[in-house]
């Protein structure tokens, strides 16, 4: 029996990839910025609409740097989420920064805005929520507190690619926004990443910060590292780009055959679609709660039948081992984020799932409940 993962990435045809990148063996220019990186950065401003996308080697180090750009001074406090992958909480602390643990909603899993303010200190200088499997965070709602406190609001917005909110793309809220660009994500560029922003000085920093803090040949004006996206990566992007449409109609199909064997049934919850959100259908989270066999048993039945799924996110960043020393640690700080990590399983979802695969796994779900 063949074996379905939990995604597999999108890639354009050979012949366009091949293609795309013949001119590279012209020029022999790889990295630093070449003509790939500049068509993609531009292709990227256009489709989402934002003034300024600097583009990187990886999500994470994406993070780091646009943390890092703002220059919050160290110790400093940042209000976050749990329910998000390591590299959010790790972008923080690599900064000098301490993570405070915000709870988040049970019906979208993104941070809960009305329990911010409680959070907040004389210490605190930041904001960085997280669009959790594609659902826009209370953009509003985070705004205003924002405003009202003095605070700088960074978006990762690893899930959330293409994403729209009253017709305004996801990479416009906040004063910036990360997006990760790895071959698991609806668009990808192999590895890569993004900051999104309006301010013309952070995006100068951003550039500097990401090429060893080099302002000129003769002069190094920042501590910098290397995280540049190279040619090839790009190059991926741009063939991508072209097909982004495609893969979210598609991922959509799927997402919707889900539903149609899912929806309703005891025991088994789906996220509602979100009001005035365009989605992206970047992820299948399920929750299980009184089903007739839990999140375990589940990802245990799918496991032998050759269908890998996701504990997606368990366990959550407050409960690593490595944080167990900062203050506001610990799961039961966070009771519904906690209570969602135990009982999530992210099913198997890419635009070319076969809908008769889709057919199998829910019934290798349903039978479970049995």
């Amino acid at each position: 029996m063949e074996q379905i993962l939990v995604t597999r990435s999108s890639m354009p045809s050979f012949e366009e990839y091949c293609e795309e990148i013949k001119k590279l063996w012209d020029s022999h220019w790889l990295t630093n910025m070449g003509v790939e990186h500049q068509a993609l950065q531009r292709q990227l401003e256009e489709k989402l609409g934002c003034p300024h996308v600097t583009l990187y080697t990886n999500g994470h180090l994406a993070l780091e740097n646009v943390i890092a750009a703002m220059e919050f001074p160290k110790g400093g406090e940042v209000i976050t989420t749990p329910f998000t992958f390591a590299s959010t909480t790790h972008a923080i602390v690599r900064n000098g920064l301490t993570p405070v643990f915000c709870d988040v909603r049970e019906d979208d899993y993104t941070m809960n805005a009305d329990l911010i303010e409680p959070l907040i200190t004389e210490k605190t200088v930041a904001i960085v929520p997280v669009h959790v499997y594609g659902n826009l965070c209370d953009v509003e709602a985070i705004d205003a507190i924002a405003k009202k406190h003095g605070l700088k609001v960074i978006y990762d917005a690893a899930h959330a690619f293409a994403v729209q909110y009253k017709g305004v793309s996801s990479a416009c809220f906040g004063d910036a926004a990360m997006f990760s660009f790895h071959a698991t994500k609806v668009f990808n560029t192999i590895e890569g990443g993004a900051v999104c922003c309006r301010d013309d000085a952070l995006v100068d920093t951003l550039n500097k910060l990401k090429n060893f803090g080099i302002s000129g040949p003769e002069n190094v004006v920042y501590v910098g590292g290397n995280a540049k996206m190279n040619e090839f990566q790009a190059a991926m992007g741009v063939c991508n780009l072209r097909h982004l449409d495609e893969e979210i109609a598609k991922r959509k199909a799927v997402v919707e055959r889900y539903r149609s064997h899912l929806d309703g049934v005891k025991g088994i919850r789906l996220c509602a679609p979100q009001q005035d959100v365009e989605p992206n259908y970047a992820y299948l989270p399920v929750v299980f709660d009184g089903f007739g066999a839990d999140r375990n048993e589940v990802f245990a039945a799918l496991k032998e039948q050759n269908v890998t799924a996701r504990k997606y996110f368990y366990p959550i960043t407050n409960s690593f081992e490595c944080y167990a020393a900062l203050p506001t640690a610990g799961a039961e700080k966070t009771p519904v984020a906690a209570y969602l990590a135990d009982r999530v399983l992210t099913l198997p979802l890419y635009a070319d799932l076969a809908l008769a695969d889709v057919d199998r796994i829910c019934d290798i779900i349903l039978n479970c409940g049995k």
